[in-house]
């Protein structure tokens, strides 16, 4: 017969922190246990977070910083990125305002300001690429407005807007300078090949191998510094770039107007002109 007391034993209750460990145990667990991994909606998520005490904002948020995070790139991990350093720059924030008009407000500053051109242009996501025509071209170099286009390098940006609720959004930003980085490996490769012509020459008009084998270390080293901290001024900038539009975008500097576009300018041109008076 069961000791009728038992009943009366209360449940042995967790903190947050061992609620925490026990999911991501039993989530490691089924991963490698080969179970069928189940995908879940926001509203099952919602209901689940509710169940141990979470807030549904808090999950929204949480949801919304996960769909703009992006995946580390494999290159990130490699030889090019131990000797030139990152060439992927990322900032995310939560702001005000809905996911269309904070696109918009980006498009707008980036069409702008950085001088970039829509590459893709998806429900809740842009990417630009930078703007070869000629008088961007000059308009960059000039520095024209003492402006710095600190993305006009970088291979692609991207911004993605997804919903916290009704009034708030999380933005995550992105550039990609792989590109510039590759330029940079072959100039230093171009450096180590000149260290080890100037060396060559140096053997062949008899200098001792001891200071002939100079040139071929310290100039593909000087290259590869050279390169690694060009490489780290321009990421530096681009990522304060990407603070500034947050910055921007959290103090609700942006505003929409028809004078973003060509049409606009000329339709405000022309209502700005006074009528004739006959």
């Amino acid at each position: 017969m069961s000791d009728p007391s038992a009943s009366n034993v209360p449940a042995p209750r967790l903190d947050r922190a061992s609620l925490e460990r026990v999911l991501a145990r039993a989530a490691e667990l089924q991963s490698t246990s080969g179970d069928t991994v189940e995908e879940f909606t926001e509203e099952q998520l919602l209901d689940l977070g509710r169940e141990v005490g979470l807030s549904p904002q808090n999950l929204r948020q949480a949801l919304a910083e996960e769909r703009t995070r992006t995946a580390p790139a494999d290159d990130e991990h490699g030889i090019g990125a131990s000797l030139f350093g990152p060439s992927r720059v990322r900032a995310a924030r939560t702001v005000s305002g809905t996911p269309a008009d904070v696109l918009a407000s980006i498009d707008a500053w980036m069409q702008r300001q950085e001088l970039l051109i829509v590459k893709r242009h998806h429900a809740d996501r842009i990417v630009w690429e930078a703007r070869r025509d000629f008088v961007v071209g000059v308009k960059r170099a000039l520095r024209v407005g003492g402006r710095d286009y600190a993305l006009s390098r970088a291979f692609e940006v991207s911004a993605t807007a997804i919903a916290v609720d009704e009034s708030r959004v999380h933005v995550g930003l992105e550039a990609d300078f792989r590109s510039h980085r590759a330029q940079a490996a072959w100039q230093a490769a171009g450096s180590s090949l000149a260290g080890a012509a100037a060396t060559a020459s140096l053997l062949v008009i008899g200098v001792t191998s001891v200071i002939a084998a100079a040139p071929l270390v310290i100039v593909p080293a000087i290259g590869i510094a050279g390169a690694r901290a060009l490489q780290g001024r321009i990421v530096t900038r681009a990522q304060l770039a990407l603070e500034q539009l947050l910055d921007k975008l959290e103090r609700g500097e942006f505003v929409r107007r028809t004078t973003d576009s060509l049409l606009g300018a000329i339709v405000a041109a022309a209502t700005a002109i006074p009528p004739r008076r006959f």
